[in-house]
């Protein structure tokens, strides 16, 4: 990280606490689910529960950010929220208790990063635009976390059993609002009696338009991935040291990704990033699908996280900075974990369950491949109207 008393440190250690409680939930919560009993269907429509709290929230969260200026308030409070609903889940034993918690963990932890990127930008700009090389070093702490906690626990809950997965949820998220409250208090300048601009002229634009739906596209693949993958592994017999630590590879090229970043990722546009991000996914997902058969396509599969989502995040978070200026940030934060995570998940969870209810764990990751190809169309026209945009 770096120095103790810079506040890009203490951003890094949120980010770090943050992945943490992803690290923990997203791979070990559908197990513990099925612990309680719940089927495939049940878990898949909890699990798009997580998108449900990020279809409406964060931008009720950004637009109060915006409003107010106070990102960094909203994500302490937000932050003890996390803490006192992760307490529900000792109440949890059949789906209606395990929907409940889920809706109030996450309708809270969805303000986070939203609120944490928007104020962080603040922090990145340059003369030159935004600062993607200082984002990765910060957002790497993220994946550190992640890959630490999917490794640690996936083998403490194959020692101790899943039932020690509530109390990991709540110890995880205590440990997330002490970082939080070591953030500086930025506020950005709100004039008194100043209108806050509105968004919806932004969502107009044919550029920010297909943008959105790139990364809705482009998401929705991994919303399989995030939802199923630990079930999928543990269905051809795979055990849950041994999917945590193919979480933790894919983290690891995550770092890898994050902290070079700043030496190769101006070298080409960000919408040819958007581009290479839904191509490179279309290869992995179709590779997930044939990994039943061919077990050993799994150790090609994971190291392309690098692309398919380290680099398509770094560049959604520097399209988000370019297209909606300071004001308008926290809601274009907002509006790509709507509309990136929130609605993909969604329609991840409930399809991708139905899918395999029906035909299979393949058949999800058949369709999460055929999202990528959408995703990479999107991206073509949202770099065209961009071109057009330039020299009209």
């Amino acid at each position: 990280m770096a120095s103790p008393r810079s506040p890009l440190s203490a951003f890094a250690l949120v980010s770090f606490c943050y992945f943490t409680t992803a690290g923990l939930f997203n791979p070990y919560a559908p197990l513990w689910f099925k612990e309680l009993g719940l089927s495939t269907l049940a878990i898949g429509t909890i699990t798009s529960l997580q998108a449900w709290t990020r279809v409406v929230p964060p931008y009720a969260w950004g637009w109060l950010g915006d409003h107010t200026g106070r990102r960094v308030d909203i994500m302490r409070w937000t932050s003890l929220g996390c803490v006192v609903s992760s307490l529900a889940l000792f109440s949890v034993t059949g789906y209606w208790g395990a929907a409940v918690a889920t809706l109030l963990l996450f309708g809270f932890n969805s303000a986070l990063m939203p609120m944490h990127d928007a104020a962080l930008g603040r922090l990145l700009a340059t003369e030159r635009g935004f600062d993607a090389g200082r984002y990765g070093r910060v957002r790497m702490w993220g994946s550190i976390g992640f890959i630490i906690t999917v490794v640690t626990c996936g083998a403490l809950l194959d020692a101790t059993g899943v039932g020690l997965f509530p109390w990991l949820v709540v110890l995880f998220n205590g440990v997330m609002l002490l970082a939080v409250l070591r953030l500086p208090r930025l506020r950005t300048p709100v004039v008194q009696g100043e209108p806050t601009p509105p968004v919806l002229p932004m969502l107009r634009q044919p550029e920010v338009a297909w943008f959105f739906a790139s990364a809705f596209f482009t998401v929705t693949g991994h919303g399989v991935l995030y939802a199923f993958f630990s079930l999928y592994l543990v269905s051809l017999g795979w055990g849950k040291a041994t999917v945590g630590a193919l979480w933790a590879l894919a983290a690891v090229v995550e770092v890898l990704f994050f902290w070079r970043q700043g030496g190769w990722f101006h070298r080409l546009s960000l919408h040819r990033w958007l581009e290479i991000a839904a191509g490179v996914s279309v290869l992995r997902f179709a590779l997930m699908a044939m990994i039943g058969w061919m077990p050993a396509l799994v150790l090609v599969a994971q190291p392309l996280h690098a692309i398919t989502f380290a680099a398509h995040h770094a560049t959604c978070i520097a399209m988000v900075h370019r297209l909606f200026p300071d004001r308008l940030r926290g809601r274009g934060q907002a509006l790509y974990t709507v509309l990136g995570y929130g609605l993909s998940g969604v329609v991840a969870g409930i399809g991708g369950g139905w899918l395999i209810d029906r035909w299979g764990y393949a058949a999800a990751f058949w369709a999460a491949s055929g999202a990528a190809v959408l995703a990479w169309v999107c991206a073509r026209q949202s770099a065209r109207h961009a071109t057009a945009a330039a020299t009209g």
